[in-house]
């Protein structure tokens, strides 16, 4: 015979699911992820809540502080990815004829991600001087030098890239700063 749950019991429990979706993010995070994605599509509800939600400073943020966080979210991505490219790099010591293009494509990513990076800081500091279109373009900067990597790993023939985890998260990172900067402006 199968149990049903009383409706209070349902409740508990639902708040219970909810409570652990949310992690330790804090209600502001929630509010503020949920606002985000609702107006703008583009914006992956979960993945706001789970990287914005582990930062440092968004336990006290409020809509301001959040974008500030997700561009420097999108700074630290950017960073781990100059670190991958070079582990690559120094794992292909001695690379045939499409490994120098692989390599030169890489060295090239390496930049770009490096200018990814540098520009999803100066999205932080136009976001902080309450310059959010210049912050906002700045964030779409960093999302174009990630898809010029991609497109230098394809000409490559490096099929799937290797950088696609990071190509991947700055397009979602940018989504997130650019909708929570339009939830402020």
């Amino acid at each position: 015979m199968a149990r049903t749950l009383q409706p209070t019991a349902r409740l508990l429990a639902a708040a219970a699911l909810i409570s652990c979706l949310a992690g330790c993010a804090s209600a502001t995070v929630v509010a503020t992820c949920r606002a985000a994605a609702d107006r703008d599509p583009r914006v992956d509800y979960g993945f706001c809540v789970a990287e914005l939600g582990m930062h440092r400073e968004s336990p006290d943020a409020d809509a301001w502080g959040l974008a500030k966080v997700a561009a420097l979210t999108g700074v630290n991505n950017a960073d781990d990815a100059v670190y991958d490219i070079n582990a690559l790099l120094a794992s292909n010591k001695k690379p045939g004829a499409g490994g120098r293009a692989r390599a030169a494509a890489l060295e090239r990513c390496a930049k770009l991600y490096d200018s990814a990076g540098l520009a999803f800081a100066e999205a932080d500091d136009e976001i902080n001087n309450r310059r959010y279109a210049a912050g906002k373009a700045r964030a779409a900067e960093a999302v174009s030098l990630a898809r010029q990597c991609d497109d230098a790993l394809a000409k490559a023939g490096a099929v799937p890239s290797p950088m696609a985890h990071h190509s991947s998260y700055s397009v979602k990172i940018a989504d997130v700063c650019t909708a929570i900067t339009n939830l402020i402006m």
